[in-house]
C-alpha cells in the first residue's frame, strides 16, 4: 500500500491550491483593450471629458460668466483658443464648464434612473401576477407619449433648475429602462439555484438582494453607460428649447441656442465648438456602452 511522505503531501497541497482569479471588471477592461478599439477610444473620450470637467477651474484663467465687451467675437487667438462670444466670454471656458453641467446632470439622472429601474424591474418580475401587470401598464402609459413632450410639460410646471431637470430625466430614464431589468430578472428567477434558496427557507429580501441583484449588476452597468449619452443629449435639447439649466450656468444646448443661432453667420465658431463637444460626448458614451454590452452580455460574448 502506497504512503504519502510529508514532502509529497505538501506538494499535493500546493498543486491543489487554485490560483486566485482576477475580479470580473479587470477582465472586462483587458478584453476591451484587446478586442474593442472603438470602445477604448470612447472610454478615453469619457476620461478626458471627466478630467476637463473636474479641473475646469485650473485649466482656464477665466470665469464662465466673465465678460469683456472689448473682446467680442474674437475667432481664435493666443488668449482665447476657441474664440469669444457676443459678450466677450471665453468660449473654451464655457465649454469646459458646460461639460461639468452635462456630466452632473447626466450622472445624477442615470444614478436616480438606475435605482428606479432596478427597483421597478426586480420588484415587478419577482412578484409577477397582478403586481407585474399593474406596473407594466403604468410603464406602457408613460411610454405611449413622446418622451420629450412629457419632459417639457413637467419642466414647464416645476421650473428649470439643475435639480429639477436631473430628477425629471432620472425618472424618465428609470421608467423606460425598467423593462430591461425586468426581462433579465424574469430569466434569473427561473434558475434552479433560486428555487433551492427558497426551499432552504430564505426570505424574499435575501433572494432579491443576495441572489438576484448581483446577477443583474452587469446589465445595470450596460444600461447606465448607454443611457448617459441619451440623457446628455436630452438635456442639451431641453436647454436648446429654454427649459434646461438656467443662466448664467453654461450648457452646450444653451450655447447653441443663445449664441449659435443668433450669430451663426457672423461667428460660426459659437455653434461649431459646442456642437463638436456634444457630438464627442455622445460618441464616447455610445462606443463605451456598446463595448461593455458586448463584453458583459453572455449572449453576445461569442460575437
Amino acid at each position: 500500500m502506497a504512503t504519502l511522505t510529508p514532502a509529497s503531501t505538501s506538494s499535493v497541497a500546493v498543486d491543489l491550491a487554485a490560483p486566485r482569479s482576477r475580479p470580473w471588471y479587470t477582465d472586462v477592461w483587458i478584453r476591451m483593450l484587446r478586442r474593442k478599439p472603438l470602445g477604448t477610444v470612447g472610454g478615453g473620450i469619457v476620461v478626458v471629458m471627466l478630467l476637463a470637467a473636474v479641473f475646469a477651474d485650473s485649466l482656464t484663467p477665466y470665469g464662465f460668466a466673465q465678460t469683456n465687451l472689448r473682446e467680442r467675437f474674437i475667432a481664435m487667438s493666443a488668449n482665447h483658443w476657441l474664440g469669444t462670444d457676443q459678450l466677450g466670454r471665453d468660449l473654451l471656458t464655457r465649454i469646459l464648464y458646460g461639460a461639468r453641467i452635462s456630466l452632473y446632470v447626466g450622472f445624477g439622472a442615470v444614478a436616480v434612473g438606475s435605482l428606479l429601474a432596478t427597483a421597478l424591474g426586480i420588484f415587478s418580475a419577482y412578484w409577477g401576477g397582478r403586481v407585474d401587470l399593474l406596473l407594466q401598464r403604468v410603464v406602457d402609459a408613460w411610454m405611449a407619449f413622446p418622451a420629450l413632450l412629457i419632459l417639457m410639460s413637467i419642466l414647464s410646471l416645476l421650473g428649470p433648475s439643475v435639480v429639477n431637470i436631473t430628477l425629471v430625466l432620472g425618472v424618465a430614464f428609470g421608467i423606460q429602462n425598467s423593462r430591461v431589468i425586468r426581462g433579465v430578472t424574469l430569466a434569473i428567477r427561473e434558475h434552479t439555484y433560486i428555487e433551492s434558496t427558497r426551499a432552504l427557507g430564505a426570505g424574499h429580501a435575501r433572494v432579491t438582494l443576495v441572489h438576484i441583484l448581483p446577477n443583474v449588476v452587469p446589465t445595470i452597468i450596460v444600461v447606465a453607460t448607454t443611457g448617459l449619452s441619451t440623457v446628455i443629449l436630452t438635456e442639451a435639447s431641453l436647454s436648446f428649447l429654454g427649459l434646461g439649466v438656467p443662466s448664467p450656468y453654461p450648457t452646450w444646448g444653451g450655447m447653441l441656442s443663445l449664441g449659435g443661432l443668433d450669430h451663426m453667420y457672423r461667428a460660426p465658431w459659437l455653434a461649431i465648438w459646442p456642437a463638436t463637444a456634444l457630438s464627442l460626448a455622445v460618441f464616447g458614451f455610445n462606443m463605451l456602452g456598446d463595448a461593455l454590452r458586448d463584453l458583459l452580455d453572455p449572449r453576445l460574448k461569442g460575437g
